[in-house]
């Protein structure tokens, strides 16, 4: 499946990305907006998907450790690896 430039920018500008092949919010899961220490994450009621509100990540990973179905993916600078 190809991606637009505007895609790949919007997938790569932020820490948390979101599968939404895999996210089950629209079937009423909020784990990693619950999770989230710094309420980053908030569910789009026009996609029923989760998504990264700001980019303010601390890369705690609680996110993508508690998602059932590994839709979130944490992607941690490489100077803080």
């Amino acid at each position: 499946m190809p991606h637009s430039p505007h895609d790949i920018f919007q997938r790569s500008s932020a820490p948390v990305t979101i599968d939404e092949a895999l996210c089950i919010a629209d079937k009423g899961c909020t784990v990693c907006v619950d999770v989230c220490p710094l309420d980053l994450l908030a569910i789009d009621v026009t996609k029923g998907k989760a998504t990264m509100q700001f980019d303010e990540c601390w890369y705690c990973m609680p996110c993508e450790r508690d998602c059932p179905t590994g839709a979130v993916k944490v992607d941690i600078p490489y100077l803080l690896r």
